[in-house]
């Protein structure tokens, strides 16, 4: 049976559903499995011609024991999870016309529009599945830069085992992607708008580690967390990887190139580990905009934490990436002890410069760019006017990347993710495209069917936001829970 250890060393190795229930680790680091499976070229073969949910049930086997979870069980959670997405083929790929063989990878037909939906779905029903299996409660927590909060809400909600925290940066995200957490109507969701966060999402994901560390509380309510840091979100994130690769390749093991929009490194985590399980990708770009923490990371070799900077790409305004400390763990031997290390490191100093060694074990195979605003703006403009396709501003960051690097990279395949439809983004589309209102191909009607609904929401500021969540989530708990 495959096992689940912390990236850190603490603690003992857990079940499969241990490590998706609990999200953190006992120590405070990251699940891992104690290995990865390997796939051959012969099982790529075999899955050319799969759907998107027959491909994730295969990939998703090969990391759940049949006696956590059954063949029928599994493919009734996949069923469950993307019947409410608008494509059969839940991952549609576009290709562009006026770049070769190059192709948008569109995450984006799931109900909250952005990719999080793909592996949030999944996720919080496989929670579920396990909680009224143990006849259980959970309580999950979240912070989001915009696409993880709605996604798990939307998810969460309604679900009798579930009661979810949706914590946002007041002003940070877009009025559309804080409606779709604020108005809707169950009782199980909670959205929190949390003003003063010079860090963004980052500030709010330091009072969730809090909250994790005290231990009566966490117990008391049955504190989890669907964010990236739970593995389940990793793990179903790499099926995209594979499925993208399948659909554009003419012949497996063929390489091509994927740039990817990046900010906490969650999708990215995934598709470096897809590739060490065995899928023909060349070159990962991690695209990042303006906050180039990333950038400084795989160029460099420097983890860095500086100023946040608003940017048209709000989801990806991140500084501390938290999921790179899960990939680097496989690039190092699998040394928990010097991820410890490193990750004290960071917290008590804002700074890691990684020896050449190390930054050469993680940096092979990727090649990272920091998108401009400027730049950002003129691909969302350039591609609408010359093929009639709106790029959201996080798809834009990535095929904008593609310019600048585009000697590097050669002539392979390339596949950018559009991780967001550009609904969501409706005063940066309408600024790049120089227009006063937006066009057709910008607007999803369960937007525009938002603006109409009343909201509920939590208001607090960051400088007593763990007081208030303690006080406002336990006696949530005891309302629900006291006979």
């Amino acid at each position: 049976m495959m096992q689940f250890i912390s990236n850190k060393g603490g603690g003992s190795p857990v079940d499969f559903e241990t490590a998706i229930l609990d999200g953190f680790a006992v120590d405070g680091g990251l699940y891992v499995p104690t290995h990865l499976p390997k796939i051959s070229k012969e099982q790529l073969i075999a899955w050319k011609g799969l759907g998107y949910i027959d491909l994730a049930f295969e990939i998703l086997s090969l990391f759940i024991d049949r006696s956590v979870i059954s063949e029928t069980e599994l493919k009734e959670v996949l069923r469950k999870a993307y019947a409410p997405f608008e494509k059969d083929e839940v991952i549609p790929l576009h290709k562009l016309k006026s770049k070769k063989d190059t192709y948008i990878m569109e995450l984006f037909y799931g109900p909250t529009i952005s990719f999080k939906d793909v592996g949030l779905a999944f996720l919080v029903n496989l929670v579920d599945f396990f909680l009224k299996r143990k006849n259980e409660f959970k309580t999950i927590i979240v912070a989001t830069t915009g696409d993880t909060g709605p996604a798990t809400a939307h998810f969460s909600a309604g679900k009798s085992n579930l009661s979810a925290w949706v914590l946002y940066p007041k002003g940070l995200i877009t009025e559309e992607q804080e409606r779709q957490m604020t108005t809707l109507p169950h009782a199980n969701i909670h959205p929190v708008g949390v003003s003063n966060c010079p860090d963004g999402c980052d500030d709010l994901d330091l009072v969730i580690a809090k909250l994790y560390a005290n231990l009566p509380f966490k117990d008391k309510v049955h504190l989890s967390s669907v964010n990236s840091i739970n593995w389940g979100r990793i793990m179903m994130q790499t099926v995209h990887y594979f499925y993208g690769y399948l659909q554009v390749v003419d012949t497996i093991g063929k390489k091509i190139n994927m740039s990817v929009p990046s900010g906490a490194f969650g999708n990215l985590c995934a598709g470096g580990l897809a590739r060490k399980m065995g899928l023909p990708v060349d070159t990962f770009v991690v695209a990042n905009n303006t906050n180039a923490c990333l950038h400084g990371i795989f160029s460099k070799g420097i983890f860095e934490k500086k100023p946040i900077i608003e940017t048209p790409s709000s989801a990806i305004d991140i500084l501390i990436p938290y999921n790179f400390w899960r990939f680097l763990y496989f690039c190092i031997d699998e040394d928990a002890t010097k991820i410890k290390a490193w990750s004290d490191e960071f917290i008590a100093t804002g700074k890691v410069t990684f020896d050449a060694k190390t930054h050469a074990s993680y940096a092979e195979g990727f090649k990272s760019a920091s998108m401009s605003d400027e730049q950002t703006l003129d691909i969302i403009k350039h591609i609408y006017e010359t093929e009639n396709y709106l790029l959201d501003p996080h798809g834009a960051v990535a095929v904008a990347a593609l310019e600048v690097l585009k000697d590097y990279l050669g002539d392979k395949k390339m596949i950018c993710l559009a991780t967001a439809h550009p609904a969501k983004f409706p005063e940066v589309t309408k600024a790049a495209l120089e227009l006063k209102t937006m066009p057709d191909a910008g607007k999803h009607d369960s937007i525009e069917k938002a603006k109409t609904q009343c909201e509920k929401v939590y208001l607090c500021d960051h400088s007593h936001l763990e007081e208030a969540l303690l006080n406002v989530m336990e006696a949530d708990w005891d309302l629900k829970h006291t006979n």
